[in-house]
């Protein structure tokens, strides 16, 4: 018999998730964007099971998918910073935080499993991930002489995370000693009227590996709104304001905290509403499909099914459901009772499970749907975000609000947020799960031991995403925190930061909503841009998300993102003329997984010196005289740096292939 879900796969999946979950949360909280974690969890699963004898590809395929719950439950941290961001928590709460991640993620496998047949089996979405991934398990996996160049792609394809997640983080800790700049920024002035402007190249390989990962329509996007946000917003606001006595630097931060960031806000809102209003039809489609197979399947026997084809019995998967509602509906309670809406608890507990009912069952359709779509790492999760919290808070405004007193603001703020964060923790993994399911699919896994094992991985992520959490807050804090500007490098947590802003507009009213309307504006003119370009050109896209978040982030994190696709596009021309170009650019992309990675470990890492010594700098072994010594050295550094392994990369690959 196979081996599939082992004891030891778990162990190894379970590791490897509590590394790349605490490498997601801070690339999440840094860039606005998180990683698919599923392939260099199959790199390195192959890797260790290489050692044992009796080792299949389906159990590789139960290791990684034990660790997708990385790339997959750190999503919450679009929401979760919300609660620090409004004043309700000053702090993660760690049983609060872990069931709402457990719960949630619980949710997102089970309301997914129905819907696996229609989507998965009978369908033809191209997963993109899902196929990827199941290709690098097949290759990893062949054994035998005829298929020898393989097993040294996989053996080359793991030494690409591994010195990449090296590299990044040796170059990471000499940035932490301040022998290398953190980053490269300049803000000046422009005319007479107090207008100000900058730029801030982050030195981050973390940056410049999501910049690979995501493309160069993507990282284009970016640009155009960052010259959006910093080439004619903070100018434009901050010469409306005609301050000439503050600082530069001090305003042109606080015109962008103040002003740009709602306009970005505006712009990824509607952003993301237009691409979920692109799917409506064909996931109406899919569900259909799944009904369909649903009324099939009760007309044959179960153990009658192949092995491909046995999920977990739908009797389970109702009553697993039912059992995780008992207690959101105790922490419902919970949190209403200790926010000081004790008198409405009824309503907020009945009402907010209903609503999590039925809004899980609809976003685990589309979010399964747009994975099998466009890919997991893509999809709009934002966009199910921004409409969860605004139904959340309209509800709250018509079924609470006018029977309690004006101070309890926060306290329905912090209950919309609460009840979005289990909502979109079902909504990451079900975006998640069936890209899994569609790699064991071509791996002939068996489905149930693959959800069972997305259970087991996400109560493990759980279990580190509240502590991670807290460690970035101590050590950084979050933007749109009151007082967070005295503090180095504040963390942007963009997402969480426009859905906690859009739950406070709805139910405060406090929010310049011409900023929000402007920034849809511009929206709207991206798209209609991004349409005509879809349908006169064959490659050039301007993605709006992309737009919107380049104008909401600061330039520190998008620049070099920017950079990172450039390069990652000349990376890939060159690997066209190789022997082998498809897998000299799947090289380009694990050495990409392993950057983020080892830079995302090591800050996590270095936070945790920084929160627990209380010293901002704790590893600085040189004062702020070196600051332009440092720039010099450390830009130099870090451009040599990613020629050498660029160039490593295509050696390795053109030997290989010979």
């Amino acid at each position: 018999m196979r081996k599939e879900l082992t004891i030891r796969g778990l162990i190894i999946g379970v590791v490897i998730t509590l590394v790349l979950t605490a490498a997601n949360v801070y690339c999440g909280l840094k860039a606005g964007l998180t990683f698919s974690t599923s392939i260099p969890a199959a790199v390195i699963s192959m890797a260790i099971l290489r050692g044992f004898r009796d080792a299949t590809v389906q159990e590789n395929n139960i290791v990684q998918t034990v660790a997708s719950a990385a790339g997959t439950l750190s999503s919450i941290i679009f929401v979760l910073p919300g609660l620090i961001m409004i004043g309700y928590w000053t702090e993660f709460p760690f049983w609060t935080s872990f069931w709402i991640c457990a719960l949630g993620g619980i949710l997102g496998v089970m309301y997914s499993i129905p819907l696996r047949r229609a989507l998965v089996t009978t369908s033809d979405l191209p997963y993109p991930e899902g196929v990827a991934c199941a290709e690098v398990l097949k290759v990893g996996s062949s054994g035998d002489s005829e298929h020898a160049s393989d097993v040294e792609h996989g053996r080359a394809g793991l030494l690409a995370v591994m010195w990449g997640s090296i590299v990044a983080a040796v170059f990471a800790i000499i940035v932490a000693t301040q022998l290398f700049a953190s980053d490269v920024a300049q803000t000046f002035r422009i005319g007479k009227r107090g207008a100000v402007s900058g730029y801030d190249f982050s030195l981050s390989f973390l940056l410049f590996a999501i910049g690979h990962l995501v493309g160069l329509s993507v990282g284009l996007a970016m640009l155009i709104g960052a010259t959006i946000g910093w080439g004619l917003g903070v100018p434009h606001f901050s010469a409306i304001a005609g301050d000439v006595t503050t600082a530069a630097a001090a305003l042109a931060q606080k015109t962008w905290s103040t002003k740009v960031r709602f306009v970005g806000a505006g712009a990824i809102g509607v952003s993301a509403i237009w691409t979920l209003l692109k799917l409506v039809k064909p996931v109406v489609r899919g569900l259909a499909s799944a009904m369909a197979a649903s009324r099939a399947r009760k007309a044959g026997k179960a153990d009658t099914l192949p092995i491909t084809e046995r999920d977990i019995p739908i009797g389970i998967v109702g009553l697993v459901t039912l059992v995780c509602m008992l207690p959101i509906a105790w922490l419902l309670g919970y949190f209403g009772n200790t926010s000081g809406l004790g008198a409405h608890l009824p309503t907020l507990i009945i009402g907010g499970v209903v609503y999590i009912v039925l809004m899980s069952f609809f976003v685990s359709a589309v979010c399964g749907y747009m994975a099998g779509l466009i890919g997991s790492s893509n999809s709009p999760l934002s966009g199910i975000g921004i409409l969860v919290v605004i139904g959340a808070a309209l509800l709250l405004v018509i079924g609470v609000k006018p029977y309690v007193g004006p101070d309890a603001g926060k306290a329905l703020m912090a209950f919309a947020l609460f009840t979005t964060a289990v909502i979109f923790n079902v909504a990451a993994i079900a975006n998640n799960n069936l890209q899994d399911l569609k790699t064991g699919q071509l791996v002939d896994a068996t489905p149930w031991k693959q959800q069972v094992a997305l259970v087991i991985g996400v109560v493990a992520g759980a279990f580190v995403i509240p502590p991670v959490l807290d460690l970035m807050n101590r050590a950084y804090g979050f933007m749109g925190v009151p007082g967070v500007e005295t503090r180095p490098n504040p963390l942007p947590a963009p997402q969480a930061g426009l859905i906690s802003s859009l739950a406070k507009g709805v139910i405060a009213a406090d929010i310049d909503w011409s900023l929000i309307w402007t920034g849809a504006l511009i929206g709207v003119c991206i798209i209609l841009l991004d349409e005509i370009l879809a349908r006169t050109t064959k490659h050039m896209r301007v993605p709006p998300l992309a737009v919107g978040l380049g104008i909401y982030l600061p330039t520190q994190s998008t620049l070099m993102i920017v950079v990172g696709a450039i390069a990652g596009w000349f990376f890939d021309r060159r690997a066209d003329r190789t022997p082998k170009p498809e897998a000299t650019k799947q090289l380009g992309v694990l050495l990409a997984s392993g950057l983020i990675v080892g830079e995302s470990v090591i800050l996590v890492v270095i936070s945790a010196i920084v929160a627990f010594s209380g010293v901002a700098a704790p590893l600085a072994l040189v004062g702020p005289g070196f600051e332009t010594a440092g720039i010099i050295i450390g830009g130099a550094a870090f451009a040599a740096t990613a020629v050498i392994l660029y160039r490593w990369i295509l050696r390795m690959a053109t030997a290989r292939s010979t």
